[in-house]
Order: C-alpha cells, then sequence, then structure tokens
C-alpha cells in the first residue's frame, strides 16, 4: 500500500548494490522522481540521474533495464525517445532495452527489480510517472504531482520484498529473458554478500515457502510451450474457498476467474462465501474503458445476481478521501493481489483480465499457510487487516 516507502526501500536497496541492478517492467521513465523529499539527495532524485550517480560511484556496477516496446496506443501515455534517453544520457554500463519478443498483441508485464541477486522486489508498482502517494491517500496532497508539476489522483499499490533463493531465481529469470531478447548473453558474478536491507514497517508474511508463478505466452515461431500458472493457481484458489475470498485488482474481467467463482457459488453441498472485491472506480485510459469497461460490468451484474440468488455475501468496493469540497475523490486501486481464507496469499503483476491471465507476460509471487501453521496463517490474516486499515481510513501507517 505504501508507495512512498516502497520506492525509498528500492532506492535505498539500490544505492547499496555491489555488482548490478536488474529492473523489469511495463513502464519506465527516466525522469520520475523516486523521492520526493527536500534534501541533498534531490539532486538526483529522479530515475536515470540516480543510476548515473551510482554508477560513476561504483566502477564495477551494471544496470539492465529492460521494458515493453509498447503499442502506440499508449503514446500519450509514456516518454518519447525513451531509448535515446536510455542511451546518450545514460552512463555506459546502463543497458536498456526494449521487449517486443513476446506473442501478437500482448505486452511484456512482469514487474520486478533484482539487486546482487540477493534483494528483489516484485509485484503492480512501475518506475514511471503517477504512480507515487502516501499510504492516507488524501483528496490533495501537494507532494503528489508529476514533473511537469501536474497533480494526479490518489493511487493505491501492493508491492513484495525477498531475500534469498527468490531473489536469486529471479535473477536467473532475467537474465534468461535478456538473453532471449536482447540477444546478448548476461554475465552476473556471484554475490557472497548477506542483504544489507532489512525494510523498516514491513509486513512479514510467516512462511519459509514461496511460490512463483508465471503467464508467460511465446509467440508461435518460437515453437516453446506456453505457460498459464497464475491463471490455473488463482482458479484453484477460488476452488478451495471456504469462507473468505479478498481481492484487490485493477480489473475485474477475467472469463477463467468468473467461470470459477460460478462454479464454487453454486456448489450447494460447500460453506457460504463472503467475497470482497476492491476495484477501481474506473479505467484510467479510454482504450481501457472501452476493452475491459463492458466485460467488467457485465461480470460484475451476473456474480451481483448469482449471489443474491445463492446466499453469498459480495460485496464490491472502491476507497475514496473527502476533498475540501465535500466531494469524494476515488483512490485508483492498480494492485494485484488475491487472499484466501487468511491461508493463501497472491501478489504481483497479473491483473484479473483475459490478458493477463492467457497473453501478457507476469510475474506472482503466493504465499500458502498449510494445515496447523498457525503462524503463516496469521501474517497473512494481519496484511488484510492492514490493507483494510488503509482503505477504510484508519491509522495506517507506511508497511507493505
Amino acid at each position: 500500500g505504501g508507495k512512498a516507502a516502497t520506492t525509498r526501500k528500492r532506492r535505498t536497496a539500490a544505492a547499496k548494490a555491489e555488482s548490478y541492478i536488474l529492473l523489469s517492467g511495463w513502464q519506465f521513465d527516466s525522469d520520475v522522481q523516486l523521492l520526493r523529499d527536500d534534501g541533498p539527495s534531490a539532486a538526483d532524485s529522479t530515475l536515470l540521474s540516480f543510476l548515473n550517480r551510482l554508477c560513476e560511484n561504483n566502477p564495477d556496477l551494471r544496470v539492465y533495464i529492460l521494458a515493453w516496446n509498447f503499442s502506440m496506443i499508449y503514446c500519450i501515455d509514456r516518454e518519447w525517445l525513451q531509448r535515446w534517453h536510455f542511451k546518450w544520457n545514460a552512463n555506459e554500463r546502463i543497458q536498456f532495452c526494449f521487449d517486443s519478443c513476446h506473442a501478437f498483441g500482448a505486452s511484456h508485464h512482469q514487474k520486478f527489480v533484482v539487486i546482487d541477486g540477493q534483494i528483489a522486489f516484485l509485484g503492480g508498482l512501475d518506475l514511471c510517472s503517477g504512480r507515487w502517494d502516501e499510504r492516507h491517500h488524501r483528496a490533495v496532497n501537494p507532494r503528489r504531482v508529476n514533473t511537469d508539476e501536474i497533480p494526479y489522483a490518489p493511487f493505491h499499490d501492493v508491492q513484495t520484498y525477498h531475500v534469498g533463493a527468490l531473489a536469486a531465481r529471479l535473477a536467473q529469470f532475467f537474465k534468461e529473458q535478456w538473453s532471449s531478447v536482447c540477444g546478448s548473453v548476461l554475465e552476473l558474478p556471484a554475490s557472497s554478500k548477506k542483504p544489507a536491507l532489512r525494510p523498516q514497517n514491513a509486513l512479514p508474511i510467516d512462511s519459509p515457502r514461496v511460490a512463483l508463478s508465471r503467464t508467460q505466452v511465446k509467440p508461435q515461431e518460437s515453437g516453446n510451450e506456453s505457460v498459464r500458472e497464475i491463471r490455473r493457481l488463482f482458479r484453484d484458489a477460488v476452488h478451495a474457498a471456504e469462507s473468505l475470498i479478498y481481492l484487490e485488482n485493477q480489473y475485474f474481467s477475467s472469463q477463467a476467474i468468473y467461470d470459477a467463482l460460478v462454479r464454487r457459488m453454486n456448489d450447494r453441498s460447500r460453506p457460504g462465501l463472503e467475497i470482497v472485491l476492491l476495484l477501481a472506480k474506473e479505467a484510467n485510459a479510454f482504450v481501457e474503458q472501452a476493452s475491459i469497461g463492458v466485460a467488467q460490468t457485465k461480470i460484475i451484474r451476473e456474480l451481483k445476481h448469482l449471489a443474491a440468488n445463492t446466499g453469498h455475501k459480495l460485496g464490491i468496493y472502491y476507497p475514496a478521501s473527502r476533498a475540501e469540497d465535500g466531494e469524494d475523490v476515488p483512490t485508483y486501486i492498480h494492485s494485484k493481489l488475491l487472499l484466501v481464507d487468511d491461508c493463501f496469499l497472491s501478489v504481483g503483476s497479473a491483473n484479473m483480465n483475459n490478458r493477463s491471465m492467457g497473453l501478457d507476460t507476469e510475474l506472482n509471487v503466493s504465499w500458502q499457510a498449510r494445515h496447523g501453521d498457525d503462524d503463516a496463517r496469521r501474517s497473512i490474516r494481519d496484511a488484510r487487516v492492514n490493507l483494510l486499515t488503509e482503505h477504510t481510513g484508519g491509522a495506517a501507517t507506511d508497511a507493505l
């Protein structure tokens, strides 16, 4: 929930990098501000200036950025001549590559950062304009402006932090993607250094195991098999639900998830569910409203009708802050989170739409509390309560 805290943690971790920083994402802006504080760090508060300074201070550091080679329908919201910015205005050890090696009509949507194979961040957050906010999501925040000083609406996302084996696996995954997409082999040195960063105000998930799930649809000519692990995982989680399904998502138009919910809700032999959907009130862009809005409206209408007929409790919400004139200002929900029965939690880049379930490239991490693992279950419940506290205007801090 805390974008300000998440950005600060990633910046702090990057500043300690010894050998390499790997950045994979749907969108990067070279001039996006990483910090909104006054002080000596203001001079290198933008993404590119910060990375340049790190390379100048550390002659062994290399930075690799893998970004989606976006469709022209998004050109209004994108930084123009981006390849030029990251090539000619950047240190020679900062390498930028566009990913266009995906299925036709798809996008590179995986969002993660790896530092020295020891520390990783993964979730729904892009390093671009319009993403920074504080957990209070005030209707008006003087610091919530882009580089052009134009303010934008309150914004909510969720990010995860990892050390150890998963960070190493993500580094290997990035290396494979880079070699496939950019045509050059990455040599990433092994790091014996233990992670120096221990994030403050974060919510630990008390489980020794974390799973990595993908949507990875290969172009037909590649001959490689496509992977739709996230869709299968989400359907299984919905089928297994005994009492609670809580999700936060930018969209809710996936036919596969809808079918799974219908099947579970129609099973009269199973207990009744409380289903809580926290969604963005409206899509940000016209193209999203046109392509997703109609399907989402239809699915929500049919779920409401089904819940009324089967006795399940269904609540659909969006959070908002009250402006001085009394008007409600909605917080834009950008997070991609699914929680079931306080014993299963998944966070990542995958939206609950047909693209993320079967076309775009996606990455999610998940935890499951095994039977009798009360500590893991309690920590997953704490994450849910913490998020609900934020959304209902409670004493939210920059945690999670």
